[in-house]
């Protein structure tokens, strides 16, 4: 018999779950009203004096419309997630819901790099980060998540 009352014998353990720090409620201001206002200029002035904000690079992403330039945005995006990940305690895996406000950057990031990976003809990167969203937050329906509703996901709270 285990020890540790924390154990249960016969069951796997419940996968972490990785909530990534909350961006300003000033910043998620002025990142919606710049979309809001279609201002390319102040969503990319917001994001080079962010630019470890995951939520900026996804209002890039969302704002630059299919193609190679959103692309771009929610590959950088993206990786700055990842890097953001590890330094929340994210190992490799384990569960970053969306349900969590604070985890909406980095999956809309990754989210929309899978459209445009579909938009420029990556099949392969589509793929893998379809599978990816599915293995961070299975309860989500990533099938539904569609480049115009890119911007409510990101700040639904």
């Amino acid at each position: 018999m285990s020890e540790n009352p924390n154990e249960t014998i016969g069951l796997s353990p419940k996968p972490p779950e990785t909530v990534l720090p909350e961006t300003s409620s000033e910043l998620m201001g002025d990142l919606q009203a710049a979309l809001a206002n279609g201002d390319h200029i102040e969503l990319e002035r917001l994001t080079s004096e962010n630019p470890r904000d995951l939520f900026c690079w996804a209002s890039l992403s969302a704002a630059a419309g299919e193609g190679i330039d959103g692309y771009a945005f929610a590959r950088v995006g993206y990786h700055r997630g990842l890097d953001t990940l590890r330094g929340s305690g994210w190992r490799g895996s384990g569960y970053v819901r969306a349900a969590e406000p604070s985890n909406r950057g980095f999956l809309a990031c990754l989210a929309l790099l899978h459209l445009h990976s579909r938009a420029i003809g990556e099949k392969d990167e589509q793929d893998r980060c379809l599978e990816f969203l599915q293995q961070l937050d299975p309860s989500y329906d990533w099938n539904s998540f569609e480049a115009l509703n890119a911007i409510d996901f990101i700040f639904l709270s």
